[in-house]
């Protein structure tokens, strides 16, 4: 029994980077366009969101969200969720409409065809490097002005599967103040079980996402950080561990 549950895991995977790679390739010169110009990323967005819709349903997902309140979608924000899957990058642009950036390790560019429109959308960040971290600011802002949102997932990698969340770095909550955006946290409930980053494990079923209530930022400084980064982790660890 269980070398059929290792076979499925396997084969189930694999369908997993076939799902990533059928869009891009199909979709290859309209992205490219896409990507073309800086205020088309908009366009670019609506093409991710169907990537990753397609995905989660040849997956055999089902996203479930739950909105305790909802992005009003002329205005910027900063969305954080806890970081346990592959899945999570899909399941946040099916969760969020309002147009938005990632910001996410430099590693990932070097992913085969996901990695060439990647590194050309997402804000890259070395987080070995100080200087790196520090660049990242000026893009961030450099987006927010272009009416954009900012998403990251401030764990800053993927935890050991036994901690059920990381502590978060600063710098999402940094950023936020700094541009006095509100904070959007997520919950992802499921996805770990889903798909989580140990390669024999996963199945398909329901992918459970809520939006929180948000956090203001305009009457905050910059020694207010460490404040926010606790008040929201409490928010997510609290529904995960009553999930």
């Amino acid at each position: 029994m269980k070398v059929f549950k290792y076979i499925f895991w396997l084969l189930y995977r694999i369908w997993f980077y076939i799902l990533v790679t059928i869009p891009i390739i199909v979709l290859f010169p309209i992205l490219l366009i896409s990507i073309s110009k800086e205020s088309w990323y908009p366009f670019f967005f609506r093409l991710a969101r169907f990537w990753a819709r397609f995905i989660l349903i040849g997956m055999g997902f089902s996203a479930k969200i739950i909105k305790e309140e909802k992005p009003d979608p002329k205005k910027s924000y900063m969305f954080v969720a806890n970081h346990t899957s592959m899945a999570d990058i899909m399941l946040m642009l099916i969760a969020v409409k309002n147009p938005f950036v990632f910001v996410g390790k430099k590693e990932l560019a070097k992913i085969p065809l996901f990695g060439f429109f990647y590194k050309r959308t997402c804000i890259l960040v070395d987080r070995t490097s100080a200087k790196s971290r520090q660049a990242v600011f000026l893009r961030a802002q450099a987006r927010l002005k272009q009416g954009l949102s900012i998403c990251i997932f401030p764990e800053g990698g993927v935890p050991d599967e036994q901690i059920t969340l990381d502590t978060f770095k600063d710098g999402a909550f940094r950023l936020a103040i700094n541009h006095k955006i509100p904070v959007v946290p997520l919950t992802f409930y499921d996805n770990k079980k889903r798909f989580s980053y140990t390669f024999f494990s996963g199945s398909p079923g329901r992918m459970k996402a809520k939006i929180h209530n948000f956090f203001p930022t305009e009457d905050l400084t910059i020694e207010d950080t460490k404040s926010l980064n606790e008040n929201v982790r409490n928010i997510i660890l609290a529904e995960l561990s009553s999930d």
